[in-house]
């Protein structure tokens, strides 16, 4: 591992499988002894959670607030973010939904107001400004489309060189985006868990610096920061319930830990239940919770976003699941397309199907009566429809153009 330019005093690196402890010294990635025994057809063990100082940093919210949570992150200065607007995303507050007044409060996290349209800007801010401050011009990661683009569009705003492999299969507006950001693109003829084992072979072999999710440690850093914005927008208090997408499993432990770093700092006493929502084909994750061992179902899902054999973060998410008390429940893709358009009808938000499973899985709860009365709910919309429009196509009836005659308007609008 490259060493790095400045030693922080105030995190250290804890390997979630076998507790082991690292210091900042040096850019890690996984912890070395776990890594050595993981293999290519399973979850990788080792996977490092970034540890603060608690009893150094002032517990208190506002204090946090004012320097944007700077004791919280592993970066020296904040002066190192891209010049961008990441987070501070909209918490829509509705209502009624179709006809009906709902009986508990229902709020959507809209993620994807985020520059890139993706929660993913996030992730990728926090491990371009890591790399700002350690001198390091390259980052590569590998992709479903989304962390991509996203890292495309972060490292054109910090003049760095983005590196992103994508399966063949990736939505061409997604592939668009990174190119117009001036990424060097490669199309991998397979799925995304073959083009992660590449980025990762390559970064060994090369010396670059790596994104990947659930690799580097600090792409959770980055992701944590949407529960410090939540938990401000709702007055400082917590929901009831918080339904997250899931793929590889990274953005709900970032969920998690941002919660659980107020939870270590005081400033709340409790977890909200957090819902895993996974693609019926695609639940890799979730099906695995509690097992002996681990299986893979090969995926096919729409959302594509969160379709993964592999689900890299198995390990620290289903941790997270399992002592919290999460919850979780998969939805097919008819019931994501059917949500997408709910949604989109009801509030003008349009979502990615890997975000309108979030929203599905919300609506599972709502339609089975889990949504208690007086509680309050959050759906974290993770990015654009824009992305993938491909995806919607099958239920809608695109309009055939008429002649510009009015009697003609007439007649269709009547």
């Amino acid at each position: 591992m490259a060493t790095i330019k400045t030693i922080h005093t105030k995190f250290h690196y804890f390997c979630t499988t076998c507790g082991k402890e690292y210091d900042n010294s040096q850019i890690r990635y996984l912890c070395p002894d776990c890594e050595s025994g993981n293999t290519p057809d399973l979850p990788p063990k080792g996977v490092l959670k970034i540890i603060y100082d608690y009893k150094n940093i002032k517990p208190d919210f506002d204090h946090l607030k004012k320097n944007n949570f700077i004791d919280l992150l592993p970066l020296q200065s904040m002066e190192s973010m891209p010049n961008l607007k990441i987070g501070d995303t909209p918490l829509y507050k509705l209502t009624v939904l179709g006809e009906k007044q709902l009986p508990f409060t229902l709020f959507l996290k809209d993620d994807a107001q985020n520059p890139t349209f993706s929660f993913k800007d996030r992730a990728s801010a926090l491990v371009s400004a890591y790399a700002k401050e350690q001198g390091i011009d390259t980052i590569i990661t590998a992709s479903t489309g989304n962390a991509g683009s996203s890292l495309a569009g972060i490292c054109a705003a910090q003049k760095q060189q983005a590196i992103i492999l994508l399966p063949e299969n990736a939505p061409l507006a997604k592939i668009t985006q990174s190119l117009m950001c001036g990424a060097k693109v490669v199309r991998v003829k397979g799925s995304y868990d073959e083009a992660f084992d590449l980025s990762i072979a390559v970064t060994t072999e090369l010396g670059l610096y790596n994104r990947n999710t659930a690799f580097n440690p600090l792409t959770i850093e980055g992701k944590k920061t949407v529960a410090f914005e939540m938990f401000d927008q709702l007055n400082r208090k917590i929901p009831d319930r918080i339904f997250v997408p899931v793929g590889d499993g990274v953005i709900i432990s970032g969920v998690y830990k941002g919660f659980e770093d107020l939870i270590n700092l005081g400033i709340i006493d409790k977890m909200p239940v957090i819902v895993a929502v996974q693609a019926k084909g695609s639940d890799n994750l979730i099906r695995n919770i509690g097992k002996p061992g681990f299986t893979i179902k090969s995926s096919s899902t729409i959302a594509d976003s969160i379709s993964v054999d592999i689900p890299r973060n198995f390990y620290m998410a289903s941790q997270f699941i399992e002592k919290y008390n999460g919850e979780f429940i998969t939805v097919t893709d008819k019931e994501i397309l059917s949500a997408s358009k709910t949604l989109a009808t009801n509030t003008g938000l349009f979502a990615e199907p890997a975000a309108a499973a979030a929203f599905a899985g919300f609506y599972a709860y709502y339609k089975n009566g889990k949504t208690e009365n007086r509680s309050t709910n959050v759906v974290l919309l993770t990015g654009s429809g824009l992305k993938d429009l491909n995806a919607v196509s099958g239920i809608l009836k695109i309009p055939l153009a008429i002649n510009p005659d009015l009697n003609e308007l007439k007649k269709i609008l009547t």
